[in-house]
């Protein structure tokens, strides 16, 4: 698999032994006689002879890798024993294009390595490897040992077990159970020839080359074919990736909800993006499902429509401008208020210090209408440069759009970059200091992250508060693979803290007017049954819309597998108590190989 799939692969490469290998210890080299493929597998997820020197350790090659920089082979013995938490195959580290080819029968030495893909700080599972091999061929053309079938009655139902509080968490050195855990089962196959017949597609094919696949088709099944990941405890134990030895070219073009007809077969791997992949030397033919995308209803005369979408990194030189607007006019029906996140400044990545970004909405708005919709008006706030994270030198921002002949925007100056908006009395009646304007910017919990965007509209004589949030991303959280169990979510510490700072600043327009039509919508980056969600919804200040929905329709975004929630719409409780509103996660992107966003907008509409 190489070009952009080379990329990913690089981290493959042998690194140190992870700390709980580097204790082991033996006193001489092993001999063939007594050391095979099982024995270096062990029978938890650290080989008992990791750091040392085994010989002439005896197996038939599976399948080679020859891009890439973890070149080398899987080498697996024809004669397992009869320990199902014992694998019997294994990666060998050439470096270089390995020698051999599939169906040699070989011996090797070299150095056993427990390679943590990611870094040992990543938290990832290691990864058991031979390097340094001196080969040898015994014979050639033999056959190769039957794969093992894996299927919805093989894979248990439970993902993974505890990890051992005196290792802080980490499973690695419990004994595997194969039979019980779905992630033991896993490792017990690493190494190993493996195949999956007739799988359902439930993440679409992405630039990488890889896709996954569900053993499981009534897992958790969401309406559209994927899979529902609906709590911290429903990680789906028949997801598992797939990657090809063979040509990009050749990869197919998945969607949610196709099929991988027949065969896919080779060895499963454990890899940094996602953990363990089946990597086929056999693939299966692609039956597609039909998926559609799809298009929300039109809002009504008397419905306020407002929308959040992630147009993901959109800069003037993209090419997706038309894709974006179609959208907007078509799937979503042009809605009345739109927040865009990941809206880049003038020049995109280029940094130079350029913060403006009325080239880059300007030419959205341009394609709308091009695209049969209406001329919307926009207010943002720029940020300081390189202050709030993302690609650098982008300076991602919240941008509102809205439709004139719809909706008004209550313009009052004073707002900028640095300067907090507030909220005050009037007439009774709440009001913001400063329109647009952005929540609490000096607070810490924003450092190198997106400032909320707060603006007053007026729809049909009733004012809405809106804000724009855009919260800091989970990059850095350990995987659901990781070694530690459960895993750790490092990225919730600040936005818990972001979520805080909206909650408190809702709660400053409700003590005001408790009946008030307040909206906080965007990329809020976690779940709607996430600690974040719970702190946003605080005292009753707000509630997540997307609950209004039946739960096989909760996704926003599919990750590994994984169909989830990060994009909501949250309203105040005087929105929810009318019971009039509709909410839509409108499936245009998540689900499919040629999208234009990784994420699904969502669309409210409510009579204020």
């Amino acid at each position: 698999m190489p070009s952009r799939s080379s990329a990913r692969l690089a981290a493959l490469t042998v690194a140190a032994v992870c700390s709980a290998a580097s204790a082991v210890v033996l006193t001489s080299p092993a001999h063939a006689d007594s050391v095979r493929v099982h024995d270096v597998q062990g029978t938890t997820r650290i080989s008992p002879f990791a750091g040392q020197k085994v010989t002439d350790v005896p197996g038939i090659v599976t399948a080679t890798r020859t891009y890439g920089s973890s070149k080398g082979f899987w080498l697996q013995d024809p004669a397992p024993d009869d320990d199902p938490a014992t694998s019997e195959g294994v990666f060998v580290f050439t470096s270089s294009t390995p020698k051999v080819a599939v169906g040699d029968s070989v011996t090797v030495t070299g150095t056993v390595s427990e390679y943590v893909p990611g870094g040992t700080s990543s938290g990832n599972q290691s990864l058991t490897e031979i390097t340094k091999p001196v080969i040898t061929t015994v014979s050639t053309g033999n056959a190769v040992p039957a794969p093992v079938v894996i299927g919805k009655r093989s894979v248990p139902d439970r993902y993974t077990p505890a990890g051992d509080t005196a290792a802080a968490g980490s499973i690695n050195g419990l004994p595997l159970q194969p039979a019980k855990y779905a992630l033991d089962y896993y490792e017990s196959l690493e190494g190993m020839n493996v195949q999956v017949s007739d799988v359902r597609v439930v993440t679409a094919t992405d630039p990488y080359s890889e896709l996954w696949v569900t053993v499981k088709s009534r897992e958790h099944r969401t309406h559209r074919g994927g899979t529902l990941y609906g709590s911290y405890d429903s990680q789906n134990t028949g997801r598992l990736q797939i990657q090809s030895l063979g040509s990009t070219a050749d990869f197919p073009k998945a969607n949610v909800g196709d099929t991988l007809e027949g065969t896919t077969a080779g060895p499963l791997d454990f890899n940094q993006f996602g953990g363990y992949t089946l990597v086929a030397g056999t693939l299966g033919t692609l039956d597609s499902g039909g998926l559609q995308r799809e298009t929300t209803r039109k809002q009504s005369g008397r419905e306020l429509a407002v929308a959040t979408y992630n147009v993901e990194n959109l800069d003037p030189a993209d090419a997706t401008f038309a894709q974006h607007a179609a959208a907007i006019v078509d799937n979503l029906q042009s809605p009345d208020i739109v927040s865009l996140e990941e809206i880049q400044d003038n020049n995109g990545a280029k940094d130079d210090g350029t913060v403006d970004a009325n080239e880059t909405v300007t030419k959205l708005i341009d394609a709308i209408v091009a695209a049969g919709g209406p001329k919307y008006d926009w207010r943002s706030v720029n940020p300081v440069n390189d202050q709030d994270g993302g690609e650098p030198g982008g300076n991602i921002r919240q941008v509102f759009l809205f439709n004139p002949q719809r909706v008004s925007f209550t313009d009052r100056a004073g707002g900028d970059s640095t300067t907090p908006v507030g909220v005050t009395e009037v007439h009774g009646k709440a009001q913001l200091t400063a329109s647009p304007g952005r929540v609490d910017p000096a607070n810490a919990a924003w450092t190198n992250s997106r400032k909320p965007l707060a603006g007053e509209f007026v729809f049909r004589g009733r004012t809405v508060f809106v804000i724009a949030n855009h919260l800091n991303s989970k990059g850095g959280d350990q995987a659901l693979t990781a070694q530690y169990q459960p895993p750790v979510r490092s990225s919730e510490v600040q936005r818990h803290a972001q979520a805080t700072a909206v909650n408190a600043f809702v709660k400053d327009i409700l003590a005001v007017q408790k009946n008030a039509d307040v909206i906080a919508l965007g990329d809020m980056n976690d779940f709607e049954f996430s600690g974040t969600t719970k702190i946003l919804e605080s005292d009753g200040a707000l509630w997540s819309a997307i609950k209004s929905l039946p739960r096989s329709e909760r996704y926003t975004y599919d990750y590994q597998g994984n169909q989830q929630v990060l994009d909501q719409i949250l309203i105040s409780p005087a929105i929810r108590r009318g019971g009039d509103f509709a909410y839509d996660s409108v499936h245009i992107n998540s689900e499919f190989n040629d999208q234009i966003s990784d994420h699904d907008p969502q669309v409210l509409r409510f009579r204020p």
